[in-house]
């Protein structure tokens, strides 16, 4: 029973912290399995030390694992343009003004790379507008997330005399 409250606790703990990170998906795997592993050599870290100190010894493991595992997740969810909320959430990011932006720079030529997946999609770069002056964000590939159907440019979009941005966003 001892061993399973070693094992159990810290990933409790690190499916519990998980949800403060962040909800991309690498970002909870990461962290999950991270704390995991942590949590076992931990274990066998610390029943191996003078000591015997097993489960202090998995949840120092676990709880150092989460904390690694999650940020490696989390950067591999910001590399492919993860976007947090609740899944059910409209993931969008709005600003609005109330006279249109001037009109962008002419859009630079961009050298598409070969696609570093079979099921990555070319997401074209488009200029920000920032209030005072555009800066361009280049294309990119991306990995649709789960139950992605389409890619929605960011725009801009007259609401009622406002012009707000839409940042880009999967549906």
């Amino acid at each position: 029973m001892k061993k399973y409250l070693i094992l159990a606790l810290p990933l409790a703990l690190s499916a519990l912290l998980t949800g403060c990170v962040g909800t991309g998906p690498n970002t909870q795997q990461g962290a999950v399995t991270g704390g995991a592993l942590g949590a076992l050599a931990g274990a066998i870290i610390g029943n191996n030390s003078r000591g015997g100190d097993a489960l202090g010894g998995a949840i120092l493991g676990g709880a150092a694992g989460a904390i690694a595992g999650g940020a490696l997740g989390n950067s591999v969810d910001n590399q492919r343009g993860t976007l947090y909320g609740y899944p059910d959430e409209p993931r969008r990011a709005y600003r609005a003004q109330m006279q249109p932006p001037p009109a962008p720079p002419p859009t630079p030529p961009e050298n598409i790379t070969a696609a570093p997946t079979s099921n990555a999609i070319w997401v074209p770069g488009y200029w920000v507008y920032d209030g005072y002056r555009y800066g361009w964000v280049g294309g990119h590939w991306e990995v649709p997330p789960p139950n992605a159907h389409a890619y929605v440019g960011a725009h801009w979009e007259n609401r009622g005399g406002n012009y707000v941005y839409v940042q880009s966003s999967w549906r």
